[in-house]
């Protein structure tokens, strides 16, 4: 089934030529039918990139899926057109009042600064409070994940003494968890950020249940016990190039940057990376929308499930085998 976006969206004619099902307003405006409502909180600053990254994501399901943007009116944006966010996005004042079957929060370059010093922080504390009651099911990403974290657990993120970047192996934990059904034993996912949320602090957090970790990168994924909350600390909607792209990024601004590990074939930037871990990207977010939005998800907008009204991961994790 389609992801339905605005008729013009700038990057729908890439997602057409990749063969990527996508459908537009008017021709979506006559199918009798319940779409999932999605909306993506983008606080990246090349917004169109990060738009075509999770919208190919989503494309995998037989769900059909209304795609909605958001973006924080408290930050000025430097690198995307106020054309562009004013004609495809909305702000949050704008959006408090819907209720969405599903929200992603991205990243966020501002990973070394205090929570509290990021200048749209207010209002994302705001949108962290909203969606305990406006959102079935919130899918937190990277920087998005650790500030979820800490505005939900109180757990802080700690900088790295150098920038983890690269494709790392990751172990699935708690297998029987509907988030990771599918997944192999061992899979790789691209990591690429200057802090991490500590991996004992969230082990020791009774509200969360870690389900993939990395031996090198710490944990990758974890969830709170009923599902609402997803935290994924890697990037599964990074494409081929995205880490390429970083480190010729900053090795440019003359930063000491070590290449990304894992990512290109014999070590060496000038030969194209691999794509490895697409399949795996698919999945999680396959599951996450079927599992964790539409089968908890009421037919009629407006009605999120309160707690105890659904299996929690936790359930499943008890359950025998």
């Amino acid at each position: 089934m389609p992801i339905k976006i605005k008729n013009d969206l700038p990057v729908r004619e890439i997602l057409e030529r990749e063969n990527i099902f996508v459908v537009d307003e008017d021709r979506a405006i006559h199918q009798d039918i319940r779409p999932l409502e999605v909306c993506i909180l983008n606080l990246m600053p090349l917004k169109e990139a990060t738009e075509l990254q999770l919208l190919r994501s989503l494309s995998n399901t037989p769900l059909q899926i209304d795609v909605s943007f958001m973006y924080m009116s408290s930050h000025e944006a430097a690198h995307t057109s106020m054309s562009h966010l004013q004609h495809f996005y909305r702000t949050f004042e704008e959006l408090k009042d819907n209720t969405y079957d599903g929200l992603i929060i991205t990243g966020a370059p501002v990973e070394m600064l205090p929570f509290e010093e990021v200048d749209y922080w207010e209002e994302l504390c705001r949108v962290f409070r909203w969606t305990d009651t406006n959102v079935t099911s919130t899918f937190h990403i990277c920087w998005g994940a650790q500030a979820g974290v800490y505005f939900h657990y109180g757990i802080d993120k700690r900088e790295l003494k150098k920038k983890l970047s690269g494709v790392y192996h990751n172990r699935v934990l708690n297998r029987k968890v509907p988030l990771v059904r599918g997944f192999d034993d061992d899979f790789l996912m691209p990591h690429s950020r200057f802090t991490e949320t500590p991996a004992e602090e969230i082990h020791a957090c009774g509200d969360l249940l870690v389900l993939a970790e990395s031996d090198e990168a710490g944990i990758m994924l974890c969830m709170s016990g009923d599902g609402r909350r997803i935290f994924s600390m890697a990037h599964a909607e990074y494409d081929r190039v995205t880490l390429n792209e970083e480190y010729l990024r900053d090795t440019g601004r003359g930063m000491e940057i070590e290449k990304p590990v894992g990512y290109y074939p014999e070590d060496d930037p000038s030969r194209e990376p691999p794509l490895m871990w697409r399949a795996h990207c698919n999945t999680l977010y396959t599951n996450w929308l079927n599992y964790y939005v539409y089968q908890a998800t009421p037919y009629q907008w407006g009605q999120i499930l309160t707690e105890g009204k659904r299996k929690t991961a936790r359930d499943a994790v008890t359950e025998p085998a």
